[in-house]
C-alpha cells in the first residue's frame, strides 16, 4: 500500500512531541505541508528540525488550542496560499490529563474539569469550525480524532473528566460524520491503547510499578507496548484515499486490549 499526500495540507494540533510529532513526522516525509502547532514552542521546533530533516514541509505555530480565537486564525494562516485555499486534513490530536492524576469525584473542582475539558473536547470542536468551511468549499476533506480507550470505557487514569471527554469527542467523530458527509468530509477517530509516548504517560508507568506494569502487558493480545508510530500509520490510513468510503468510525489501535 502506498500512501502519499503530495500538495495537501495538513493540521496537526499537539505536534510537540508523542503521538502529535509521530504523526507530523509521517505525513511531511509523504509529501505533506504540515502546520502543526502546541504550546511547547521548544519542542515543536524540534518536530519542525525532523521534519525538515527527513526532507518534509512543517511549519509550527504556538498555539492555544482552548482559545477558539487563536484557533481560527491558525486556521486561516495555514490555508493562506493553499491552491484549494483549504486544509485538506485536519489531526486533532492536542489532549491529555494536565496534569492531573486520579482522585475522588467529590474532591475534582470546576477548573480542573474544565481544564481537562477544554483541551480534549473543546479544542477538537473549534478547529472543526475553522476549518470545515474551506473543506465543503474544496468538496473534499478529512478529519482524523485522536481520542483514547479512555473514551470507550474505564480510564487507566482514574480521571472522571479524561474519561468524559474522550467518549464527548466520540460521539463528536460520529455527529460530524452525518453533518458533513454530503460534503465528501470524512470524519473518523483512532482511540489508542496505552503508549509510552510523553512526559506524562511515562510518569503514569513508572506509577505501576513492575508488577502493574507486566499486569498491563498481559491484558494485551499481542504482549506488547505499542508506539506513537503505530498511531501515525492509522491517521494515515483514514487520511488516504484508501479510506475514502470510511466515516464516522473509531478505530482501536490498542495491540487488542
Amino acid at each position: 500500500m502506498n500512501i502519499s499526500f503530495p500538495g495537501k495540507r495538513v493540521i496537526v494540533t499537539g505536534a510537540a512531541h508523542g503521538f502529535g510529532r509521530a504523526i507530523s513526522l509521517a505525513f511531511a516525509c509523504r509529501g505533506a505541508e504540515v502546520y502543526g502547532c502546541d504550546l511547547l514552542t521548544d519542542e515543536l521546533a524540534e518536530t519542525r528540525r525532523l521534519c525538515e530533516a527527513a526532507g518534509g514541509s512543517c511549519a509550527v505555530a504556538t498555539v492555544d488550542v482552548t482559545d477558539r480565537q487563536a484557533v481560527f486564525d491558525f486556521v486561516a494562516a495555514a490555508e493562506a496560499g493553499s491552491p484549494s485555499g483549504c486544509v485538506d486534513i485536519l489531526v486533532n490530536n492536542a489532549g491529555g490529563v494536565m496534569g492531573q492524576v486520579g482522585r475522588p469525584l467529590e474532591q475534582v473542582t470546576e477548573d480542573d474539569w474544565s481544564a481537562i475539558i477544554a483541551v480534549n473536547l473543546n479544542a477538537a470542536f473549534y478547529f472543526a469550525q475553522a476549518a470545515v468551511p474551506g473543506m465543503k468549499s474544496a468538496g473534499w476533506g478529512r478529519i482524523v480524532n485522536i481520542s483514547s480507550g479512555a473514551g470507550l470505557g474505564p480510564s487507566l487514569t482514574g480521571i472522571q473528566a479524561y474519561a468524559a471527554a474522550k467518549a464527548g469527542q466520540i460521539n463528536l467523530t460520529r455527529q460530524l460524520c452525518h453533518e458533513l458527509g454530503a460534503f465528501n468530509i470524512t470524519v473518523n477517530n483512532i482511540a489508542p491503547g496505552f503508549v509510552r509516548s510523553n512526559a506524562n504517560t511515562e510518569k503514569q508507568w513508572q506509577s505501576y510499578g513492575q508488577a502493574g506494569q507486566q499486569a498491563l502487558i498481559d491484558q494485551i493480545a499481542l504482549k506488547r507496548l505499542g508506539s506513537a508510530e503505530d498511531i501515525a500509520h492509522a491517521v494515515l490510513f483514514f487520511a488516504s484515499d484508501y479510506a475514502g468510503w470510511i466515516s464516522g468510525q473509531v478505530l482501536s489501535v490498542d495491540g487488542g486490549s
